[in-house]
């Protein structure tokens, strides 16, 4: 899955002058950040669970076919964290929100 997770952004937002001159536009950075990983987890949750399942049946399970597994559980996951959040994006973003600069 590929996302962009700025790192500075979130370890460092205080410290960084940007961070005060556009707090609105890191705001919404750090909420795609928290959906991204969000994301990730959903889709780690996918693979694992995926796992369980016995393999077998009328064709055996090829490189193509892993593949678009995990492209599809990837497509899934973004879709699940973007609209029907778990509720974990929302969590991480309010404690990460404590740290950065309020609004003036």
């Amino acid at each position: 899955m590929t996302t962009n997770i700025d790192a500075d952004l979130l370890l460092h937002t205080t410290t960084q002058t940007t961070t005060a001159q556009h707090p609105a536009k890191d705001r919404a950075a750090l909420k795609k950040a928290c959906q991204d990983f969000e994301a990730i987890f959903i889709q780690s949750a996918f693979k694992a669970m995926r796992k369980t399942v016995p393999e077998g049946g009328l064709f055996a399970k090829s490189n193509a076919i892993q593949i678009f597994e995990d492209m599809f559980d990837q497509n899934i996951a973004a879709g699940i964290a973007k609209n029907q959040s778990m509720g974990l994006a929302e969590q991480i973003y309010r404690q990460m929100e404590k740290n950065m600069p309020t609004d003036k």
